[in-house]
Order: C-alpha cells, then structure tokens, then sequence
C-alpha cells in the first residue's frame, strides 16, 4: 500500500511565505512525475507545479516566478516554496505522484491534501 503525506500548510498573510512537503510512504519500485495542485471552494482542482524525475519542470502561469517545486528521489519528497502569497492562492493544495508498485503499471496517487490561507 502507497501513501502520500504532506505539511506546511497553514495561514499566512500576503506576501508571505510557506513550505509545503509531501512524502511517500509504502512498498513501490519507482516514482515518476510528482506535482502539486490546488482546489479552491467552489472551482476545479488545478495545476500548479509538476516535476518529472529527470527534473524537468512546468509551472501555472499565476504562480511563475513565485513558487518553485522541488523534490529528493532518496527521501520520495517533493517540495513546494511559495513566496510573495497572494489571497487568490487561498486552496487546498494536494500533492500528486506517479507510482509503480509492479511492473509495468503505473498508478496515480494523491495527499489528503493541506489548507493554505492567505489572510491578514
């Protein structure tokens, strides 16, 4: 069984800063594309920041320039530093990541998910 856990969420007032980790836990061979995204009340959950394993990066173009993504394959983490917050980054941010257990199948995992609020 593979989980994904995270932290670092909380609030923070605008421009500020938060950390967000996620690690997997459980029995698996190999994790490729991590990523997190977000779901703010009342809309879809969205993209924001993917990275492949060889370190190839993409961003949401709303968060470019402020957020950075960045994982350590020995520890199966990934990160997400947000700088500059703005109230429209108000979400639950979920991590995501692409396991496989047994060869070839590749499955797709998710985080409980952690609220992050941007309020002063």
């Amino acid at each position: 069984q593979v989980r994904l856990v995270e932290s670092g969420g909380g609030l923070v007032q605008p421009g500020g800063s938060l950390r967000l980790s996620c690690t997997a836990f459980g029995s698996f061979r190999s994790i490729a594309d991590m990523a997190w995204y977000r779901q703010a009340p009342g809309k879809e959950r969205d993209l924001v920041a993917k990275i492949t394993s060889g370190g190839w990066i993409n961003y949401a173009e709303s968060v470019r320039g402020r957020f950075t993504i960045s994982r350590d394959n020995a520890r199966n983490t990934v990160y997400l530093q947000m700088n500059r917050l703005k109230p429209e980054d108000t979400a639950v941010y979920y991590c995501n990541a692409e396991i496989t257990r047994v060869l070839p199948a590749v499955s797709d995992y998710w985080g409980q998910g952690t609220q992050v609020t941007v309020s002063s």
